[in-house]
């Protein structure tokens, strides 16, 4: 009798990441026009893609038959003249995601512990369980890190530390202060990750690139992405910034063309794209605003943001979520975060943000 195929053992504690919600599956499921629907589920970019990025991927097609660069050169190049580092310290992952595979892939295993706040990002479990360590969970402090608890949470076991800041799902962010003093007490045989993948929206964002220039902190990785502020999601390019000794044992894991020819023209040229920036930043801080002074006037709970989302707290927020659908509005429901009561709502354009209110208030009247 056949007993079916011996699968990794480690996979049976994996959940399934599940994403937003794509505009043409729910339209397909509630029978909407797609065209009807907005998507502020998925803390994309309103405004989207560069348009610098659009023609340079124009430019790039008649080539699509030959192997893009497998060390992403040109791209390398401009992003270290950018950061002022060497490109040494840098590494493309197909999205952040990459990057954290690159993490489990270099340090964990059995036996290994990882540290994470309660109500993290959540592929931070998730690569850990793929790799057979153990995820060691801090309480969250007002539904942000708590950062002095992680640190006093380490352990001669712990390899990895992940800390978002500002954090995914919940906007916080912690003060330039708890960061620096993480920084600073952290032992040298462990990685602490912080992923910056919403710093661009930050006006005085905490700079710790100086300690990887100068070779300081060895032990930190910076994590960063082109989907949110360039609005290049849909082709999925993080980057890692640490000690060139860290960046070359990515290397060693890291599958060769991974970065694909038409991510690295449109990355090259969104990295110049200085207004498609500026008017992203300016669209959310008005955005940030706006949700604000509405849920205060509704009386509705909700996080205070340095990102470009907002979590607030509904009720039942499955049933909100799908009223919101119902209406034509895709948000994110975070029972899959352990946070039931809550959802989370992407910055849109004015009128998607103003579209997004009045279903809102149908949804919590009923």
């Amino acid at each position: 009798m056949s007993k079916g195929l011996p699968l990794n053992p480690a996979l049976a504690s994996v959940p399934v990441y599940q994403p937003g919600r794509p505009i043409e599956e729910v339209a397909r499921e509630l029978g909407l026009p797609a065209a009807e629907i907005i998507k502020l589920a998925s803390n994309e970019n309103p405004l989207g893609p560069s348009p610098a990025a659009l023609a340079a991927m124009q430019r790039v097609l008649p080539q699509l038959h030959l192997y893009p660069d497998g060390n992403a050169f040109y791209l390398k190049q401009t992003l270290a003249r950018k950061l002022e580092l060497v490109p040494e310290h840098l590494i493309f992952g197909n999205g952040s995601n990459e990057i954290i595979e690159f993490v489990g892939h270099a340090l964990l295993g059995p036996g290994a512990d990882v540290i994470v706040s309660q109500y993290c990002f959540a592929v931070y479990p998730i690569v850990t369980r793929l790799f057979g360590a153990n995820l060691v969970t801090v309480p969250a402090k007002n539904l942000g890190h708590d950062l002095p608890a992680m640190l006093g949470a380490i352990t001669p076991r712990t390899r990895v530390v992940f800390v978002a800041n500002p954090n995914n799902p919940t906007g916080t962010l912690a003060s330039r202060q708890e960061v620096l003093r993480l920084v600073e007490a952290f032992p040298d045989d462990v990685l602490l990750v912080l992923d910056e993948a919403y710093i661009d929206f930050l006006d005085d964002p905490v700079d710790l690139l100086p300690l990887i220039r100068s070779g300081t902190r060895k032990n930190l990785l910076l994590m960063r992405t082109f989907s949110k502020i360039h609005g290049l999601a849909g082709l999925r390019l993080g980057y890692g910034i640490a000690d060139p000794a860290l960046i070359a044992a990515f290397e060693k894991v890291r599958q060769p063309f991974n970065i694909n020819a038409l991510v690295q023209a449109a990355a090259l040229a969104a990295l110049d794209d200085a207004e498609h920036v500026a008017r992203t930043r300016a669209n959310n801080r008005a955005g940030l605003e706006f949700f604000s002074r509405a849920f205060r006037a509704l009386q509705v709970e909700h996080v205070p943001s340095a990102a470009n989302f907002v979590l607030l707290r509904v009720g039942d927020g499955q049933r909100v979520f799908e009223g919101l659908q119902r209406l034509g509005v895709i948000a994110r429901p975070m029972g899959g975060y352990q946070l039931p009561e809550w959802i989370r709502i992407s910055i849109g354009t004015p009128a998607e943000n103003e579209r997004c209110l009045q279903a809102l208030k149908r949804v919590l009247n009923r």
